[in-house]
């Protein structure tokens, strides 16, 4: 333990009384010395009374540890994100639900809830911009096609974009609150559909909190099947992204191909487990379902024809000059803003950052292997498609040689499930999904339930991209700058 808090892993529980608790000020300065010093902020949060919360933080010290320290407040607390933007929504969040007001913060306003609300008076004020020939577009909530909803307020100079401000919140349904008193039958449910897309990685994240709570030893077979789910997640959705980039630059070819691709991976996901979003498969203890040599020998062929197929999609996208225009210098985040903003998971491996949770802190799923790190430069379009292309063909071997070699042994671990977990404890889960980190935050009471289950989805942290990408471009590259990062509404609302 030190000043700057108890040194911790994911997936290691420890006694909540053994959280260090520091004067808010002390705790603060700590939290932003370490972040200015090449740290980051992985979750910050508030627990306990409303109108006294708790601040808990788990960040990463200059060391790389990472470390959790907790502030009790009264009212107020001195706000971080001056100093510390990575901190701003998460500040936000916590007065929204508490009230108490992070002294200092720039841009104090709403997270997620309506206008009347807790810590809401009236409309939410947008940022303006002023000046000869400046105009104001506001695209959404409703939204034409299959979306979720979002707010997006443009300050605009003719067709160029000097601010985006995104107001999101209209999918907030409330399961942090849904998940505390658990666990119960219907905890798995709820965190498996916190974000569709992001099936296998929210529920192996929670799964390995959960079971070290427990005290359950997942084993090996178990931990290389929820491997194979996690990548083949990864696969559909980053072969789904690029069909989708295809379309938003009219180049039907890569598009209609991808549409097809997508379905072939998510099919290899029901083959596994009977479901094309892989609900069920993974389950306290291990997995649901098992593949027995026939069936793994099958998924294998199938891989190798779909990869094949993409390889070819890829280099149409490509080769094509139309494209690469598009594509090249559009959206651009630079290395100093995603460090600024905390950007993490594949975002911010396309700006030069070599943030991966299966290479820094390996979850145990990937303990025994694990693809190859995908870093980029450029920060633009391309790079987010390119890093995609490129994390593709290393998925598709690590699960090839998954497939090839599962280990021997059962796929689960008999568990009481559901049952009362460690009592007095902490312990938060830390996973990669394809977007990016995953952190799943536990407490537990003195009875052994859960007294505060805290998610952080990788789309909070991203969200913040978008807008920057925007500065200084047309306001027509929005849906590709949007489509390059897709971002998770639902993730982020919670």
């Amino acid at each position: 333990m030190s000043d700057r808090g108890l040194a911790v892993r994911p997936g290691e529980p420890v006694a909540r009384a053994a959280l260090p608790v520091l004067e808010p000020r002390a705790w603060r300065d700590a939290i932003v010395a370490d972040v200015a010093a090449g740290g980051r902020l992985l979750a910050l949060f508030g627990a306990g009374e409303a109108a006294a919360p708790t601040l808990h933080a788990i960040h990463q010290d200059r060391a790389g540890q990472l470390r959790w320290s907790l502030a009790p407040v009264r009212g107020s607390w001195p706000s971080l994100t001056s100093e510390c933007p990575q901190a701003h929504l998460f500040e936000r969040e916590i007065w929204e639900a508490s009230g108490a007001v992070p002294e200092g913060h720039p841009w104090l306003k709403p997270v997620r809830r309506a206008p009347g609300t807790a810590a809401s008076d009236g409309a939410p004020p947008f940022f303006a911009v002023a000046g000869d020939d400046v105009h104001e577009v506001a695209v959404g909530p409703v939204h034409a096609g299959v979306i979720e909803p979002g707010h997006f307020r443009f300050q605009c100079h003719g067709e160029a974009v000097f601010h985006l401000e995104i107001a999101l919140g209209y999918q907030h349904r409330g399961v942090e609150a849904l998940l505390a008193q658990g666990p119960d039958r219907r905890t798995l449910h709820v965190v498996e559909t916190l974000a569709g897309d992001t099936t296998l990685g929210h529920a192996t994240t929670a799964c390995e909190a959960l079971e070290a709570l427990l005290g359950v030893s997942v084993p090996p077979r178990g931990h290389a099947l929820r491997a194979l789910g996690l990548e083949l997640e990864r696969l559909a959705n980053h072969v789904g992204d690029l069909g989708a980039l295809a379309n938003d630059v009219g180049f039907l070819p890569t598009a209609a191909y991808c549409g097809r691709l997508r379905g072939d991976f998510l099919n290899l996901t029901a083959a596994l487990c009977g479901n094309r979003f892989g609900r069920s498969l993974v389950r306290v203890g291990g997995t649901g379902f098992d593949v027995d040599p026939e069936r793994a020998a099958a998924m294998r062929d199938r891989l190798a024809a779909a990869a094949r197929d993409v390889r070819d999609a890829v280099a149409l996208l490509f080769g094509a000059p139309i494209v690469r225009a598009r594509f090249e210098g559009t959206g651009v985040v630079t290395a100093p803003a995603a460090l600024d903003l905390g950007l993490v998971g594949m975002a911010a491996r396309a700006c030069g950052l070599p943030r991966d949770v299966r290479h820094e802190f390996p979850p145990l799923a990937y303990r025994a292997g694990r693809p190859p790190l995908v870093v980029l430069e450029g920060g633009d379009v391309m790079a987010r498609a390119r890093l995609r292309a490129e994390e593709i063909e290393r998925s598709v071997g690590f699960v090839d040689g998954l497939l090839a070699a599962l280990p021997a042994g059962p796929a689960r671990a008999a568990a009481a499930w559901p049952a009362p977990l460690a009592p007095g404890h902490a312990v938060f889960g830390l996973g990669e999904g394809w977007r990016g980190e995953l952190v799943h935050v536990l407490l537990t009471d003195a009875a052994g339930r859960i007294e505060r289950w805290k998610v952080v989805d990788p789309s909070f942290h991203n969200w913040s991209a978008l807008a920057m990408a925007l500065r200084g471009e047309e306001i027509s590259d929005f849906p590709l700058c949007n489509k390059s990062f897709n971002l998770s509404y639902c993730g982020f609302d919670l």
